[in-house]
């Protein structure tokens, strides 16, 4: 697949989309937005109240979508889809389409909070073991005064819908947060929040990954140098081989030939 410019367009509503660019990286779209534009933009669909998504992008993702229709439809419907990863960026580049900066869902988390605290958004928090999402909210209350949490939720929830997950999404429903930060891994989170955004709008779901553990204290972020030079999969990895390996070193390396394969059928 080649890479090309489109409109941001379609997808959730025309209401819903950034007025901004996108380009593609393997079969998904990502909006070219800097972090200042992309935080504007959340508020903007919040504003809106037509609900909808925003997915953040990254290498396992772009491969993921190689092999799951249900994921890249998914990602045809977010309003807004923002580059997760150093590597995505350099791809994007090396492609003739550069990105502003990387935003990944950990980048943009705390930035969020602070602009939902001063504009009086309410949050509710997805995701995380037993207790994550509740330790993860005490300690951003604590950080952050004013902020307005109104529920945490640590359900087990499934690829499809199950009884569990309707049962939250009756209780984020009764809730009613302007954004719900959905921190389930992918691909479970992006195909939770597509299959909910309509029963969950005017709430806007945005796909934070580990965002609340790193919030709650029980799993470390890399640190900045090490994002920065593309080797945070690598810090992950060695904190947890067991349940990373296969991902890291036996499935993300197909993206090298992804982006090698649009390079060449560009040069065409």
């Amino acid at each position: 697949m080649s890479v090309s410019r489109v409109s941001a367009l379609g997808g959730v509503s025309e209401g819903a989309k950034p007025s901004s660019e996108r380009i593609r990286v393997g079969a998904l779209e990502l909006d070219a937005l800097s972090k200042a534009e992309a935080l504007d933009a959340i508020v903007r669909l919040v504003r809106e109240g037509r609900g909808g998504t925003v997915f953040t992008p990254n290498v396992d993702h772009i491969v993921q979508a190689e092999h799951s229709q249900a994921f890249r439809e998914a990602y045809s419907r977010t309003a807004l889809s923002l580059v997760d990863g150093t590597p995505v960026l350099w791809a994007a580049r090396l492609l003739g389409t550069p990105l502003p900066e990387k935003l990944s869902g950990s980048d943009l988390f705390e930035p969020l909070l602070e602009r939902a605290r001063v504009e009086k958004l309410r949050i509710a928090l997805l995701g995380g073991g037993p207790g994550v999402a509740e330790l993860a909210a005490s300690n951003l209350r604590e950080r952050l005064p004013g902020l307005q949490i109104v529920d945490t939720l640590s359900p087990r929830l499934a690829l499809s819908a199950t009884e569990e997950e309707h049962s939250a999404v009756q209780r984020l429903q009764q809730a009613k947060a302007d954004l719900i930060f959905v921190c389930l891994g992918a691909p479970k989170q992006e195909l939770f929040s597509d299959r909910n955004r309509e029963a969950l709008a005017p709430a806007v779901l945005v796909g934070f990954g580990a965002a609340v553990d790193f919030a709650a204290g029980t799993v470390p972020r890399a640190p900045a140098w090490v994002s920065r030079a593309g080797l945070e999969w690598a810090f992950r990895l060695g904190r947890e081989p067991r349940r990373l390996a296969a991902r890291y070193l036996l499935r993300d390396p197909e993206f090298l030939k992804i982006v090698v394969l649009q390079a060449l059928a560009r040069g065409r």
